[in-house]
């Protein structure tokens, strides 16, 4: 730049002027082989704090030291919380697929990178590195040979298997955005993902098989095109014989095995997730690309000290975020042996984990705080009957992991029920009512993170407003994660629960006005209240108020059993409400906005409602106090 150096500043930034007047500062990058020579003499507390006190020097070594670049970025991060501005690492471009497959088939080719648990015990297949590049390739070059090139959207609706994995690595090497959809939804919600995300094309199997039962996939999708008008190919794969029928926009899946990997910038999209907001319409969180692969990478090595050798297992479904994360991104990106579970935790019986855990050796597991729920109701016999002594580390279930107990000092404490530490770059902030920072310990509050790091989502796709609005603006200057938390005495984390209208069902988060948005369609029903409600093995279960019109109150049977099948068939079975209470009306204020908080201490049982006088008529409280003890009543005696 012609200007001379006046040495290390602040933050790990060398400071650059000219003889006269000061100008900007341009960060460092560190040299090759810092990451592991330099800063893993740290201890985890010197660690921590440099991650926080100078980000830039810690997530740039980690940066050149972990991914593989095509072409080397020139600036850490760019980062302005309160308008939703999120850049890492720019300037350099690298491709996901080559991190996560051509350079570990450089080293070690045959290396398991998967084990395909599928749905019967004892069928397990496993596929090497360079198998697993091999098929990737395939449907690379399938998908660009049928028109699918860079910043195009493709949809996923498969079962988790190898060629799901393969479908995600195949959009990711040509550089085009995944969208993966749980093969559970419905055609209509999978159509409106569909369209939201403008697809070009859409990947299946004929059909999927989980807990013994087999799911019409392919017809799914069928159903789904009819609304799609800018899906052009489907392409689709056979997991069981039976055959499917194929239209003119079906294509089998086969191609050659090489396919060059598109260099991508490193805040090109990567992937959309879609998750259920609190306002009804779905939306799709974007991810991009080095930071997200970064994080993944890290928060996989880090957390669940994973090391060579190990088979990691993560039982979540790839349509959801910690399958993104945790089944495939972060653990091939460490070269990693990784397992695919195709079935569920009680098939064919509730020892289903422990006799994989010994069949497989797993020696990291993870698995959902549903499930585990779920098998508290059996008895302890189908644990104890499986040697589990190759385990190492357990954990529950979370998309993009910010607080974990590891790592930490050797020896540091785990406390049951608590998240405990933040990783790496994450500043946590605990905010209160009034949105000032709660610095002491023992408190409780808003739970926020006031630094950005490289894995957090990038905006949502065609509306950033909205992201700024839900993530950034309740609290200025720090993104808001949605939770409550409690900070103990010891300056340890304990998440709290949601702070919004989102309810986490056996692990799938939906938003009540998604449920609503569905009910209300009934030409019987003029409006409906949904709301979170305790379950001791799904976590929480919806909960909906719903009023009806004159003509079907003294008879709703069967008008409550079409409201099932009305959800069941918009959204997916397990988004039907457990209980449904008839109501004359609804709570609201003034302004015509439904209370919700008092509808949750009405389903709870809870009779101290607090201050109700800003409703509009508070004596409709008495009127669904009453309705619901009859209801209760009315259970009791089932």
């Amino acid at each position: 730049f012609g200007q001379r150096c006046v040495g290390e500043g602040p933050e790990g930034i060398t400071c650059i002027r000219t003889d006269t007047v000061p100008q900007r500062c341009l960060t460092t990058l560190p040299s090759p082989g810092y990451w592991n020579s330099e800063l893993s003499r740290l201890s985890h507390g010197d660690l921590y704090r440099l991650s926080v006190t100078e980000p830039d020097r810690f997530w740039g070594a980690a940066a050149t030291d972990k991914l593989r670049w095509m072409e080397p970025f020139h600036r850490v991060r760019d980062c302005e919380l309160s308008s939703g501005k999120i850049s890492w690492f720019q300037g350099g471009k690298l491709n996901v697929s080559v991190n996560c497959l051509d350079v570990h088939v450089e080293k070690h080719p045959d290396r398991v990178a998967l084990i395909w648990e599928k749905d019967e015990p004892g069928t397990e297949e496993k596929v090497t590195y360079r198998e697993l590049l091999e098929t990737t390739c395939r449907l690379a070059n399938t998908l660009k040979s049928h028109g699918i090139k860079k910043g195009d959207t493709v949809a996923i609706y498969m079962p988790v298997s190898p060629l799901a994995v393969a479908a995600l690595l195949a959009c990711a090497r040509i550089g085009a955005v995944h969208t993966v959809v749980f093969a559970g939804f419905s055609s209509e919600a999978l159509a409106g993902r569909i369209q939201d995300a403008k697809c070009k094309a859409v990947i299946t199997c004929n059909e999927g098989v989980r807990g013994g039962r087999l799911i019409p996939l392919k017809a799914t999708v069928d159903a789904a095109l009819k609304s799609c008008p800018t899906v052009r190919h489907v392409f689709v794969s056979q997991r069981t014989e039976k055959q499917c029928m194929m239209g003119e926009m079906d294509v089998p899946l086969e191609e050659s095995a090489v396919c060059a990997a598109e260099p991508l910038d490193s805040e090109d999209l990567l992937f959309l997730l879609y998750t259920s907001g609190s306002t009804g319409k779905p939306k799709g969180i974007v991810h991009t690309q080095a930071g997200y692969l970064l994080y993944t990478s890290l928060t996989h090595q880090y957390v669940f000290d994973y090391r060579d050798g190990d088979v990691f297992g993560c039982v979540a479904d790839i349509g959801w975020i910690t399958g993104h994360s945790y089944v495939v991104y972060g653990p091939l990106c460490n070269g990693a042996t990784t397992v695919l579970f195709e079935s569920t935790p009680v098939y064919p019986n509730p020892g289903r984990y422990w006799e994989m855990v010994e069949r497989l050796r797993i020696n990291q597991f993870y698995g959902a705080p549903t499930a585990l729920r779920l098998l508290l109701k059996y008895d302890e016999q189908w644990v104890k009957k499986y040697d589990r002594s190759s385990l190492q580390t357990l954990g529950s279930e979370t998309g993009g992991i910010c607080i974990a107990p590891r790592p930490a000092e050797e020896g540091a404490p785990i406390y049951p029920t608590m998240a405990m530490r933040p990783f790496f770059g994450i500043q946590v902030a605990l905010m209160g009512e009034k949105g000032e920072r709660l610095n002491a310990n023992s408190v409780s509050g808003a739970l926020c993170i006031s630094q950005p790091w490289p894995g957090m989502a990038r905006s949502i796709y065609g509306d950033h407003q909205r992201f700024v609005n839900t993530y950034f603006k309740p609290y200025p200057g720090c993104y808001f994660t949605g939770d409550g938390a409690y900070r103990s005495e010891d300056g340890y984390y304990q998440i709290t629960g949601r702070m919004d209208d989102v309810i986490n069902v056996s692990g799938h988060r939906l938003g009540t006005a998604e449920i609503e948005d569905a009910l209300d369609e009934h030409p019987a029903v003029p409006e409906t209240a949904v709301v979170g409600f305790p379950h001791e093995i799904k976590g929480e279960v919806p909960f909906a108020f719903v009023v009806l019109k004159d003509g079907f109150i003294d008879s709703p049977t069967a008008v409550l059993q079409e409201l099932k099948d009305l959800v069941a068939t918009k959204i997916a079975k397990y988004a039907v409400p457990e209980h449904f209470l008839v109501v004359k009306r609804l709570p609201k204020t003034r302004s015509g906005k439904i209370m919700r908080r008092i509808l949750r201490k009405v389903a709870t049982g809870t009779r101290d409602l607090g201050d109700v006088s800003t409703l509009d008529d508070p004596t409709v409280v008495k009127e669904i106090i009453k309705a619901h003890e009859q209801y209760m009543k009315q259970q009791g005696e089932k």
